[in-house]
């Protein structure tokens, strides 16, 4: 009798709230039996065991494991203790820690819901799938029992809510990537890129964690009209650095200065005195540029266009007429082509006297008098 009032007075000590240790001696499907130094072994009822769901208690502990539990009840020589609310207690702890330092840190998805991701940080955490990443992601089945880098966004014990942000660690790394970039990156470095986007005014171009502009004038050394013309999403291309603004994180790009110029090898394309034909591009006072290649324009000066005397090039010619020139000098380091349309012409003037001299020796007609007028214009 004594024995068991001695018994009876150890359990009245305990109460709701306390914290006791005590060793696994049997687990059932929904419950743990432990031995917490009592007569009495105290129950773990399955929806104590975790903050999430748990099918068996077997998935959560095994026999021998040493636990740390609280008192949720004691009544009628039953001793209902709870390890779900002495992990949360810690995790709680935790957690306000994390949160208040920024702490990033790894925990598994236990679950994909409806709306996001769920965690074990010693009680239910939960990521929203705008919080998953930095991208959109359709489906989140493979996230399942993978763990992620994680930062506390948003904490309150009484609603106890736990929101957690995958987003928020790969923004930051991307952020420091970005810094890491800007600040090796210099003028005239030839880079891989991939094309990220295309507008109007040009292509953006990923260069490895930021992205740099090629503006719609540096796609190409011909004139683009849009940059769809040129390139596509996803395709990758080299490209050069032409300038870095660090305090604004703007990057220039150039595209045609990886490339072959359209001036590359033009002196083994044409020499002093070859003939090629060309469209006028632009007409000015002192003559008119002609494009002979794509990309390459040399210039007509004003006294070079015709035999007759011309106050202006509009005079005799269009911007986009089709003209044949002859190469007067041409100079690929300094990019200056010199051409003439007159040269062409007093050529074919002459051509047509020595018709005229052969016409002349076979007919026995007299044609001096119009070969003197052709040579007049060359005196």
């Amino acid at each position: 009798m004594d024995e068991m009032n001695n018994e009876f007075s150890d359990l009245q000590q305990l109460s709701t709230g306390d914290q006791v240790t005590g060793k696994v001696v049997k687990v059932e499907e929904k419950q743990v039996l432990v031995d917490i130094g009592y007569k009495v072994e105290g129950i773990v009822p399955i929806s104590e065991l975790s903050s999430l769901h748990v099918e068996t208690a077997s998935d959560v502990v095994n026999e021998g494991d040493e636990l740390t539990l609280q008192v949720k009840k004691v009544e009628d020589d039953e001793v209902v203790l709870s390890k779900r609310a002495v992990d949360a207690d810690k995790a709680w702890e935790d957690l306000e820690e994390k949160f208040n330092s920024g702490e990033v840190f790894e925990a598994e998805v236990k679950d994909v819901v409806k709306g996001g991701l769920v965690v074990d940080v010693g009680l239910r955490g939960f990521i929203p799938a705008s919080l998953v990443e930095t991208h959109y992601v359709e489906d989140f089945s493979d996230y399942k029992n993978k763990p992620l880098s994680l930062k506390v966004v948003e904490l309150d014990r009484e609603q106890n809510r736990v929101i957690l942000s995958h987003r928020a660690v790969s923004e930051a790394e991307q952020a420091n990537r970005k810094q890491e970039i800007l600040q090796s990156l210099e003028e005239g470095q030839v880079l891989d890129g991939t094309v990220q986007r295309l507008t109007d005014f040009g292509v953006f171009v990923d260069i490895g964690g930021i992205d740099g502009l090629v503006h719609i004038s540096q796609l190409s050394y011909q004139h683009v009209e849009k940059a769809s013309d040129v390139v596509e999403e996803g395709q990758k291309i080299n490209v050069k650095v032409l300038s870095v603004d660090r305090d604004n994180e703007r990057i220039s790009l150039s595209l045609k200065e990886t490339l072959p110029g359209p001036w590359d090898g033009v002196e083994e394309k044409v020499q002093p005195g070859s003939v090629v034909t060309g469209t006028v591009k632009r007409l000015v006072n002192f003559g008119a540029f002609v494009e002979v290649f794509p990309g390459v324009e040399g210039l007509v000066h004003i006294s070079q266009i015709s035999n007759q005397h011309i106050g202006t090039p509009q005079e005799v010619l269009d911007v986009g007429q089709e003209v044949q020139v002859k190469v007067l000098d041409v100079n690929e380091q300094d990019q200056r082509m010199s051409l003439s349309i007159k040269e062409l012409e007093r050529e074919q003037d002459q051509a047509e006297l020595k018709q005229y001299e052969k016409e002349e020796d076979h007919s026995g007609f007299q044609l001096g008098d119009m070969i003197g007028d052709k040579l007049d214009k060359y005196k």
